[in-house]
């Protein structure tokens, strides 16, 4: 039995020459798209297939459309910042809880660590970036409002810096969906139990602890350490959040 190929639209074909101009870095984040009548003449279609693509563009989130005076096709690049916000609604579409993502960073974020120690350029590629993050957290120890976020941007640095693109878009973007969620826990003024100097001081040991272990290249003690730490924060910050759930808008009003 012969399979019938179907044939790809004009309007296919359009957004996909317009998407790779985007992804191969051609059109660069904020470019304009030339306009209706440039486009028209530059692909020889139709307006109807002209408007299709631009919205097969823009459901894929690689433009977004201005309306009136000063409109137009706007380029916004993928972003680990719009993947987790995609993830997130995905998330909270199946009703999954914080628990659910400290969870899967527990057994995830440890081998980002373990990554990190067996760079062998880890004393430039690495190494500098945590000691920055340990520098700020340093510097607004007595400040939970900004400490909470400094103490993330570490963990988010230890993803970063694994080396390994893809982990760091996957394992990035449930960072960054935990660190929304962490965050809002701990700026609500009325909880019962908010960030405390022990907790940010024991937070800020396991850092150095975990940042020495893989400027040593000790890939095995940094995993270890790095899950040891994130049990614990898990626990804190559970048990204050423990009834919230994950909110998609969170990562909206956090870009």
């Amino acid at each position: 039995m012969t399979q019938r190929i179907r044939q790809p639209r004009v309007a296919e074909i359009v957004a996909a020459r317009i998407r790779d101009d985007i992804l191969s870095g051609r059109l660069k984040e904020g470019d304009v798209l030339p306009s209706q009548d440039g486009l028209l003449a530059e692909f020889a279609v139709s307006p109807p297939a002209l408007r299709e693509a631009i919205h097969l563009l823009e459901t894929d989130g690689l433009i977004s459309v201005r309306r009136g005076n000063v409109g137009g096709a706007v380029v916004r690049q993928p972003s680990a910042e719009r993947t987790a916000h995609m993830i997130s609604m995905v998330l909270q579409a199946r009703s999954a809880t914080p628990a659910d993502v400290s969870g899967a960073l527990l057994r995830l974020e440890p081998i980002c660590a373990g990554m990190c120690a067996a760079r062998e350029d880890r004393a430039t590629e690495v190494v500098p970036y945590l000691e920055r993050e340990i520098e700020r957290q340093t510097a607004d120890l007595g400040d939970p409002t900004r400490y909470v976020p400094n103490a993330r941007r570490f963990h988010e640095t230890v993803v970063s810096r694994c080396g390994n693109e893809p982990m760091i878009l996957l394992i990035g973007s449930l960072e960054l969906i935990w660190s929304a969620h962490e965050s809002a826990v701990w700026a609500d003024e009325s909880s019962p139990d908010p960030m405390n100097d022990k907790t940010m001081r024991a937070a800020l040991r396991d850092h150095q602890r975990l940042l020495d272990a893989i400027r040593d290249g000790n890939e095995a003690r940094a995993v270890r350490l790095a899950t040891d730490h994130l049990a614990a924060a898990r626990r804190n910050t559970l048990a204050v959040g423990a009834d919230k759930t994950i909110q998609a808008k969170l990562i909206t009003n956090a870009q």
